[in-house]
């Protein structure tokens, strides 16, 4: 299946072969007290115990091991203000190759220290737009740019968390997933749909970043100004590939508010003893909207994609939120 695609399912299966020995298979574990609360099987793949916390190494390594020597000698180049940064320096890092990554000034403090650690460079700009300015001009002076969503190696890359999803639960019959600039649901929906076409995807944003919503109602690609909380959901845009495979194969898209998000980001900090991001716990807030959907004979996944929140952004989230009980994160 192409489609008009920049990638194929045998990118895919290449990406798994050629980043095999440098990202981790992340757990899968059927979740006692969700699977009683939706009435069905529930399962949480924890990505964030990716290395970075995230699932942002796969598509990095993809994207350099991909690059020819000349291009490595002169270093890459990348914008991020989020799980990216970090997954391009570790890539970098690990292949000896120099990494620069431009971040708006407003990135939290925990990102940007976690990517100096992982060996990269960093310069801040004082906006996303001004921060992609800047990557250009690196560019220009002969570095390789790599793309946090919206290039073929990064979603092909991201698509082996499918093949690997697909071989530890052959039973899954419905996934949840985020979208931020698609960069991820594209190349899980990619896989998973040439291989189990049955399987039912859902694709999640939260309010004020909903960059798929508004392109699935345009019918084409628009650009936003991402206002949730949710900040690794904030793409201004999603890509070519992503609306595409969407109009096709998602089941539905979901809008949580912030709230949802981050009263599901409690119940998941309290109850499987993990810290996702709001990006992540999304997931949980949208299969809450569709409880009474599935059956006893589903089983469903909740993609835990990211893990890099701090303390300090549990605490501004309750502040901003109006300081939703904790209590209320189990309904």
């Amino acid at each position: 299946m192409k489609d008009n695609l920049m990638f194929s399912l045998q990118d895919v299966q290449d990406a798994r072969n050629r980043i095999a020995t440098y990202i981790r298979q992340t757990p899968i574990e059927r979740n006692q007290t969700l699977s009683q609360e939706l009435g069905t099987n529930v399962y949480l793949k924890y990505e964030l115990f990716q290395k970075t916390g995230s699932f942002k190494p796969r598509g990095a390594f993809n994207q350099v091991l991909q690059l020819t020597q000349v291009q490595k000698n002169r270093g890459v180049v990348a914008v991020s203000g989020g799980n990216f940064a970090q997954g391009a320096a570790y890539a970098g890092q690990v292949l000896g190759v120099r990494t620069l990554i431009c971040m708006p000034v407003f990135t939290p403090n925990n990102y940007i220290e976690a990517t100096k650690l992982y060996g990269a460079q960093v310069e801040l700009a004082p906006s996303i737009p001004e921060a992609f300015d800047l990557a250009r001009s690196y560019q220009q002076q002969g570095m390789a740019s790599l793309h946090a969503w919206d290039h073929p190696n990064m979603m092909a890359g991201n698509g082996t968390l499918g093949l690997e999803l697909l071989e530890d639960l052959p039973e899954m019959t419905d996934i949840f997933i985020s979208i931020g600039g698609g960069g991820l649901i594209a190349g899980m929906m990619l896989a998973i749909k040439s291989i189990k076409p049955e399987v039912r995807i859902w694709g999640v944003e939260t309010e004020g970043s909903d960059t798929m919503g508004q392109a699935l109602r345009a019918g084409r690609v628009v650009q936003i100004k991402p206002t949730s909380l949710a900040k690794t959901l904030s793409a201004p845009y999603v890509a070519e590939d992503a609306l595409i495979l969407a109009q096709k194969y998602l089941e539905q898209h979901i809008l949580v508010s912030d709230r949802e998000a981050f009263l599901a980001e409690l119940f998941l900090l309290e109850r499987a003893k993990v810290m996702t991001e709001l990006a992540a716990s999304c997931t949980l807030a949208a299969a809450r909207r569709l409880a009474g959907v599935f059956t006893q004979k589903d089983h469903v996944v909740l993609l835990l994609c990211g893990g890099n929140a701090s303390f300090d952004s549990l605490l501004d989230y309750r502040r901003q939120l109006g300081d939703p009980p904790i209590e209320s994160s189990n309904p």
